[in-house]
C-alpha cells in the first residue's frame, strides 16, 4: 500500500519530537525523502506543508527545510483570585511586570456576535472597544493584545471612554460609578489569529501559530455584565496552569477513620 503524505509527516513529527532532528537542523532533501519512502514528489511536499501548517518546520531560501526554532514555553498561573498593586487589579502573576506598550485605542463599534452573548447584549448592540498592546518594558517586546468591550449606554460620557481612565484604570472607575464589588469569571479557548493580530503579537508569518484566548467577564454587585476582556496572547509562548484541590469526593478512603479502603 503506498505511503500517505500523512504517514510521512507522522514519521517526521516524531523524529522531530524525540530530537533526531534539533531546532536548527536541515532535513533531507525532497528528493531524499521520495526516495526513502517510496512516495511520489507531490506526496512528500503535501507531508512538508503539513509540518509547515503546525509550526514544526519552515523553508529557508537556499537551505532547504529547517526545524523551527521555538520559545520555551512559559506557564501563567490562573489562581482563580485578583491581585492589586499601585497600577491596579491585575489577574495572573506573570503578566504583572509587563506595561502598555502604546496608549489604548477606542473606538465605537458593534459587539462581535461570539461575545454578544457572554455580555447579555443583543447581536448589533453598540459597545465602547479598548484595545491594548501589553509587552515587557524592557525589550517592548509585545506579550499580549487586551481588548475590553463596554456596553455603550454605561460608558458613554464616562472618563470610561477616555484614553486615560486615572489611577486603577477601568474597574476603578466602574466601582466609583457604583458597580462594586465587582467580579470576575472567565473562559479559556484558542483560535488562529487575523493578520492583523499576527503582526501586532511579532508571530511568524510563515507558520500557523495559534492565539491562546482568555476571555473574562466583569459583573457588578447586582449581576449586570459591565465589561468585557478579550486576552490573545501566543499559545506558543504561554499556557494556562492552575492548581487542582481535592473536592469532598475525592477524599482518601480512611478519612472516614475507620481505615478500610472500600473502592
Amino acid at each position: 500500500m503506498p505511503v500517505s503524505y500523512r504517514d510521512i509527516a507522522a514519521d517526521l513529527r516524531q523524529q522531530i519530537g524525540e530530537g533526531r532532528y534539533m531546532p536548527g537542523d536541515k532535513l533531507p532533501m525532497l528528493t531524499e525523502l521520495q526516495a526513502h519512502y517510496g512516495a511520489g514528489y507531490q506526496t512528500v511536499r503535501s507531508a512538508i506543508s503539513l509540518l509547515e501548517q503546525e509550526g514544526l518546520v519552515v523553508a529557508v531560501r537556499r537551505r532547504g527545510t529547517i526545524v523551527r526554532e521555538r520559545p520555551e514555553k512559559r506557564r501563567i498561573t490562573r489562581s482563580r483570585q485578583v491581585f492589586r498593586d499601585e497600577i491596579g487589579y491585575y489577574f495572573d502573576q506573570t503578566a504583572q511586570p509587563w506595561v502598555a506598550l502604546a496608549p489604548p485605542t477606542l473606538r465605537w463599534g458593534i459587539v462581535p456576535v461570539d461575545l454578544a452573548g457572554l455580555m447579555g447584549l443583543p447581536t448589533g448592540s453598540e459597545v465602547l472597544v479598548r484595545d491594548r498592546v501589553m509587552g515587557d518594558p524592557e525589550s517592548r517586546m509585545p506579550k499580549q493584545l487586551a481588548t475590553s468591550y463596554l456596553p455603550a449606554d454605561l460608558a458613554r460620557g464616562t472618563r470610561l471612554a477616555e484614553a486615560d481612565t486615572g489611577p486603577g484604570g477601568i474597574y476603578d472607575r466602574l466601582e466609583e460609578m457604583g458597580h462594586r464589588p465587582l467580579r470576575w469569571s472567565e473562559g479559556v479557548s484558542a483560535r488562529m489569529p487575523s493578520p492583523e493580530e499576527a503582526e501586532a503579537l511579532n508571530l511568524p508569518a510563515d507558520v500557523g501559530v495559534p492565539l491562546l484566548r482568555v476571555v473574562r467577564v466583569t459583573t457588578s454587585a447586582h449581576g449586570e455584565v459591565v465589561e468585557l476582556n478579550d486576552t490573545r496572547m501566543s499559545a506558543e509562548e504561554f499556557e494556562i496552569g492552575y492548581s487542582i484541590r481535592r473536592h469532598a469526593s475525592a477524599r482518601l478512603a480512611d478519612d472516614d477513620g475507620d481505615g478500610d479502603d472500600d473502592r
